[in-house]
């Protein structure tokens, strides 16, 4: 008899987890740090209850892709035990090479390296240890397998990665704005010409998703505070990776210092095995109590803005449509300068400005294409009558300029 466990999912209730190499490697320390790594950085800070953690989105979205899976199934898709086991460790597994706070130190622990490739490193060695078990997932996740439809499930403009994050991080931000169909989506998907497909009657349902996912990325992923908090821990791991080249002493835990004191890159990982086992042992702790003890650094720039994160006195911010302008900027570094006490070189943590962007719907990558009963395929751009298609594939920038709080 095949035992089952249980875990009780906030949002979608009891999740199934069959008692195999899916529970071993939910088990596995390298998956249960996920548990320390926070989904949305510190988008806590601006909504609360934003707690949740990249071990709850990979749970969730291996739910729903026993769910699609099932869902396939029943329309006469023809997919085996093994390449369903597959698919689910291949999004089991997706995210299991973010670093700290997820995608914001994603450039500022390792260079070069994103946390997708991070991830095929860890899956490579899983993989060993699993004797084996994990080639077909692998494949799966490359995109090297026959079945090009169990990839896209894993990561396309519609997957289940996509389907999850958005269902669980308007859940927890309580950004009713985001809510979307995610099971009527998952009922009208199918497969045509060995691609996923969605049915014509599911349409409406895309386009509620295609505007709640605009619609988190600016209130949300790229809220004004968050983008400062963003920028004010990007500066902060700055700073101290600068004293760690001049070989300033910096309270740290073993495996962050590795990473902070040295510079990694892609060669060294596979060079390395010992490099990926001390990244797998780092997470948002490590980071977080370091930048508590760093705040009565004897550097004034670092204690500032560790001080200034921990009592989330964070940076303030305008943005405009247009790129603010060097006299603009300019003008507002003059008065942090005489302000705080600051040298210019270390200007650039104090004052500054960047640009943001985000593109809803990409027309070069796979596209999410509707299938009409008489056969014919159609991308959703074209089959849609009620957005305007014309600016989905527009690119949306926004400019932003960051200054200390209560600095003018």
């Amino acid at each position: 008899m095949i035992k089952r466990k249980i875990i009780n999912d906030p949002i979608y209730g009891f999740i199934t987890v069959p008692d195999g190499i899916i529970f071993k490697l939910i088990e596995h320390p390298y998956f249960q740090r996920l548990r320390r790594i926070q989904q949305l950085g510190i988008s806590s800070l601006v909504y609360p209850g934003a707690i949740h953690t990249r071990f709850h989105h990979a749970i969730g979205a291996m739910h729903l892709m026993q769910n699609a899976i099932d869902t396939l199934l029943s329309k006469g898709i023809e997919i085996t035990d093994e390449e369903s086991e597959s698919a689910k460790i291949a999004i089991l597994l997706h995210d299991i090479g973010h670093g700290p706070f997820s995608h914001i130190l994603e450039h500022s622990i390792v260079h070069g390296v994103t946390h997708e490739n991070l991830s095929a490193l860890l899956m490579e060695s899983l993989n060993k240890e699993f004797k084996g078990k994990l080639t077909q997932a692998i494949k799966i996740f490359r995109n090297q397998y026959k079945k090009k439809f169990l990839h896209q499930l894993v990561s396309s403009q519609l997957d289940v990665d996509r389907l999850d994050y958005l269902t669980r991080d308007t859940f927890f931000t309580g950004v009713s704005e985001g809510v979307i169909g995610y099971d009527r989506i998952i009922k009208m998907l199918t497969v045509a010409n060995g691609n996923l497909v969605v049915e014509a009657k599911g349409i409406y349902s895309i386009e509620k998703f295609i505007i709640a996912r605009r619609l988190m990325y600016w209130q949300v992923y790229l809220h004004k505070t968050v983008l400062a908090g963003m920028e004010l821990l990007v500066n902060i791991l700055m700073r101290a990776k600068e004293l760690a080249d001049q070989k300033a002493e910096l309270f740290c835990t073993p495996a962050f210092r590795e990473f902070l004191y040295n510079h990694y890159t892609k060669k060294d990982f596979k060079k390395n095995p010992e490099l990926l086992e001390t990244f797998a042992q780092l997470d948002d702790y490590d980071v977080l109590s370091s930048i508590k003890v760093w705040m009565n650094h004897e550097d004034k720039v670092l204690s500032t803005l560790c001080k200034w994160f921990i009592n989330r006195k964070l940076y303030s911010i305008k943005i405009q449509k247009e790129p603010w302008t060097k006299k603009q900027v300019s003008g507002l570094q003059q008065i942090a300068k005489d302000k705080y006490n600051i040298s210019t070189k270390e200007m650039k943590y104090f004052v500054f400005s960047y640009e943001v962007k985000s593109d809803i719907y990409n027309s070069h990558a796979v596209h999410i294409n509707i299938l009409f009963p008489d056969g014919t395929i159609t991308d959703f751009t074209k089959a849609s009558d009620n957005l305007n298609t014309s600016v989905l594939d527009k690119v949306t920038r926004k400019y932003f300029v960051c200054y200390p709080k209560g600095m003018i």
